[in-house]
């Protein structure tokens, strides 16, 4: 499905549609302004429909029954005027006028962005765009294989709501394998905003045109860091993370870290947690298939291993639909996923050393400790490179006004003009 001029048309058109697009953005960047107070209002009204419960059936084609409540009220919470008004506030500051200067400077839109969006996190592809509008460009998104058709549902209505944003927004469904129509699109564009991993990385690097401006979002890492003696209730919450997640978004627990030296402190804590952990998989099972073949294909080559007398340096503690793989390095790196999760030593003297050696993949960490140390260990997570410290069980969560690991995307989608006076 492509969405084109506040239109709907069938995939089959995107060869036409691809013909007339460079045109068409033309046209409206030329005799056309976006303004963001069109867009606030737009998403503002858009935020209380979903607020009053309008859009359940869609949140549970993507989220499960008992998490429809929770998405429901983030997406009006984050969709509120006093939450985009905010921060517009905070990301689009205007240059001071300087009377003494030759040239008046301007904070305009960067132009036209493409949007390659992750499917690892629903309603992203929209979210995406929604910023691209906030800061005026034109957008250009290409879905995700895995979307599930509410990125064009919800920016339909967004558009029903405000009739200008259909002339600044094209979104097309193109496989990530049809090259030509995406370097097409990126061809169009004054930024590519990329959601992704290393390997989109270098793929959309190779295809962009000189001079297009790479805005890179991911692939990060997350880690839960532990020190002294965790309360029931953070284990409890950090399971119920792990659980949810499943551990595929980039603010996910791959690695539990301990303050400790000791593998028995490790053997210890992983008695008591794999049984929480156990817990909250079953209450939110499995269900993917690729997933469900993939954790299998794993179990048989490491059955297959031990057959032949091949023994694993790791030490695993192994329930029934999750596990906690015990490690003697401290690196940080991503999990099995799937509710199995690394555990590993990390003496707090160390844990700057060890994060900067993942530096620029360094994201989010759930410090569970007592409050006391609270504040100097947020400290040194921070001097070690983490864009956001949480409690045990917010890892994902989403705050209004929040950055974009460590960036205000806002701020990245325009640029500065200078005229002289």
């Amino acid at each position: 499905m492509i969405l084109y001029k506040s239109a709907l048309y069938d995939s089959a058109r995107q060869e036409a549609i691809l013909g007339h697009l460079e045109a068409h953005i033309n046209r409206v960047r030329a005799t056309r302004t976006l303004d963001p107070e069109a867009v606030i209002r737009a998403v503002d009204r858009l935020g209380a429909r979903i607020g009053a419960g309008e859009f359940d059936s869609v949140i549970a084609r993507v989220a499960d029954p008992a998490d429809v409540d929770r998405y429901r009220d983030l997406a009006a919470r984050l969709m509120r005027r006093e939450s985009l008004e905010a921060r517009l506030r905070a990301e689009l500051i205007p240059p001071a006028p300087d009377p003494a200067s030759p040239v008046r400077q301007q904070l305009r839109p960067l132009g036209t962005l493409f949007h390659i969006a992750a499917g690892n996190m629903d309603a992203l592809p929209a979210y995406s765009v929604v910023e691209g509008l906030l800061a005026g460009n034109f957008n250009i998104l290409k879905l995700p294989s895995a979307d599930s058709g509410v990125t064009v549902e919800i920016l339909t209505n967004l558009i029903r709501e405000e009739p200008a944003i259909g002339e600044f927004t094209a979104v097309f469904d193109t496989p990530s394998t049809d090259t030509d129509a995406m370097q097409r699109m990126a061809s169009m564009a004054d930024g590519i905003v990329l959601w992704g991993g290393e390997a989109a990385t270098s793929a959309v690097r190779a295809m962009a045109p000189a001079g297009a401006k790479l805005i890179e979002w991911g692939h990060r890492l997350g880690f839960a860091y532990i020190a002294g003696d965790p309360s029931d209730e953070d284990l409890d919450a950090l399971a119920g993370h792990i659980a949810e997640t499943k551990q595929l978004l980039c603010s996910c627990a791959q690695v539990i870290y301990l303050d400790t030296r000791r593998m028995d402190d490790l053997r210890a804590f992983a008695r008591r947690f794999l049984p929480r952990l156990e817990r909250a998989m079953e209450a939110r099972p499995l269900t993917d298939i690729g997933a469900l073949a993939q954790l299998t294909t794993r179990k048989r080559c490491r059955e297959l291993a031990e057959t032949l007398g091949e023994r694993s340096p790791d030490e695993i503690l192994r329930g029934a639909s999750a596990s906690l793989i015990l490690r003697r390095d401290s690196a940080l790196e991503l999990s099995p996923l799937w509710g199995n999760v690394l555990v590993k030593r990390l003496p707090r003297e160390n844990l700057l050393p060890v994060l900067r050696t993942a530096k620029g993949t360094l994201q989010t960490a759930g410090l569970l400790c007592p409050e006391a140390e609270r504040a100097e260990l947020t400290e040194l997570l921070v001097r070690a490179g983490i864009n956001r410290v949480t409690r045990a069980g917010t890892l994902s969560a989403s705050f209004p006004g929040e950055a974009h690991d460590g960036e205000y995307p806002l701020r990245r989608y325009t640029r500065v003009v200078d005229i002289e006076k």
